[in-house]
């Protein structure tokens, strides 16, 4: 039973579409294959012998015309060619049982062998009670071939409808490695029939997921196939060459004169930040958010993909604030996925430091800066990072590419800012222009010094 409907129409929200409704809406005229179904040969009434189980199943299949709660094939998407995993809600809720876990298990395995990016669109309510236990443990199984699926380099988009809520969020949508979801869709661990009687619904949102930093970006239904898309194409092609630091976007006056003239230039409010940078560097470019560990830092870090010159290059880019924990986690999140996939990355430094105030420790901003070193230090794929403005201290270099730093002529890099420099040893305020100059923070100094590679443009 397939609900055919033109490719720029709407995908309503409000109603519950079957999955090859879905399924046809988003993907390329005539190119989804279903995989074939297995056989699984089950006791009557289920492995529980649950009374009436049968009759439920019969009945779900005779109202949706499926044998189970996914459809699972191969289609392009924007002309990429993807694995999708359709959850059919009308089918005793979405729910997973035995036999869902045996199509998941196939179309995860069917992706690795031919090197597929997987893409579930979830719409479910969680296990399956009849099948207790047996269902339950179902999650384990979809979280291995998960696993698998993320160390063989591929990539999973996972796309959440009306509702996703228990294991299958906590599986196929929190698990993946973009998050997208359709407005106000039910979002959650917990149904609307277990959580707390004074639980606030909006809690239980796809957008409150997104403000949480568990979810990428909520995307209206009209643009959910362009959106998808362009991830799965820039999520697909990896390359082995490094990013090229991009051009300097400020006024052409040169290196600077003094220390102090590093770092007036560097605050500049006219001086060009990270978005404008991003913008004149990709063609096009699509964002992540969040730190899956409830946090977000949208003005002080970007991160996400783009398309430079026909390639794909991660970024992660500091936005002149103090960078709040959620912003490390977000950038070491973004570096470890490109370094997964095989796509360069590129940093951008800006900023007076890491937020230091009594939230941003209780938060771990030091555990976040450690986790972004680490991941910077282990990435085997290339990172490129340009200093554009202010590299205040640790919360700076943290996101600095040892050996492949540049930057430009109004930035400055420094141990620590010169006033606090001055602060600490017990100079009055009329030394810290001399200070800055002590502590040879221009880029030509960095250069000298052997802290970064270079400086770019005249």
């Amino acid at each position: 039973m397939t609900e055919r409907r033109p490719k720029n129409e709407r995908l309503p929200t409000t109603e519950r579409l079957s999955a090859r409704a879905v399924v046809d809406a988003l993907t390329d005229d005539a190119t989804f294959t279903e995989l074939p179904g297995t056989i699984r040969e089950s006791r009557p009434d289920g492995p529980l012998t649950w009374p009436g189980y049968d009759a439920s199943r019969a009945r779900a299949a005779e109202r949706t015309g499926e044998q189970e709660s996914v459809v699972c094939g191969t289609a392009r998407v924007g002309g990429t060619r993807a694995v999708l995993i359709a959850f059919e809600f009308g089918f005793l809720g979405g729910s997973l049982g035995e036999r869902t876990g045996d199509r998941l298990e196939a179309a995860y395995t069917y992706a690795r062998e031919h090197r597929l990016p997987v893409v579930p669109l979830v719409a479910t309510g969680g296990s399956r009670m009849q099948e207790g236990m047996l269902a339950l443990t179902q999650l384990q199984r979809v979280a291995r071939q998960s696993a698998l699926t993320r160390e063989a380099g591929l990539a999973q988009i996972a796309v959440l409808r009306d509702p996703t809520t228990g294991g299958g969020w906590a599986t196929l949508g929190a698990g993946a490695d973009v998050v997208l979801a359709l407005p106000g869709a039910q979002v959650g661990f917990a149904g609307s029939r277990v959580r707390p009687a004074d639980a606030d619904p909006a809690a239980y949102t796809a957008e409150a997921q997104v403000a949480a930093g568990a979810a990428d970006a909520v995307v209206r239904p009209e643009e959910l196939r362009e959106t998808l898309g362009r991830w799965l194409r820039l999520l697909t092609c990896p390359s082995t060459a490094p990013a090229p630091p991009p051009e300097p976007l400020g006024d052409d006056a040169g290196l600077p004169a003094t220390g102090w003239d590093a770092v007036r230039r560097a605050r500049s409010p006219r001086r060009p930040r990270a978005a404008a940078y991003l913008d004149a560097y990709f063609s096009d470019r699509a964002a992540i958010s969040g730190d899956r560990c409830g946090g977000t830092d949208p003005d002080g870090m970007l991160c996400g993909f783009g398309t430079r010159e026909g390639r794909t290059v991660a970024y992660a880019a500091q936005t002149g604030t103090a960078t709040r924990p959620a912003g490390y986690r977000t950038a070491a999140r973004l570096i470890r996925l490109a370094d997964r996939l095989g796509i360069p990355v590129l940093t951008l430094v800006d900023t007076p430091g890491a937020a230091n105030d009594a939230e941003a420790e209780r938060q771990g901003v030091g555990a976040a800066i450690a986790d972004l070193f680490g991941a910077v230090a282990g990435a085997r794929t290339p990172v490129t990072t340009l200093v554009i403005g202010e590299g205040g201290s640790g919360g700076a270099l943290a996101l600095a590419a040892p050996g492949n730093t540049w930057a430009t002529p109004d930035s400055y890099f420094s141990v620590i800012a010169p006033e606090l420099a001055a602060a600490i040893l017990k100079r009055p305020p009329r030394e810290v222009e001399a200070t800055a100059d002590q502590l040879r923070i221009r880029p030509q100094d960095l250069v000298e010094l052997g802290v970064i590679r270079g400086t770019v443009g005249p």
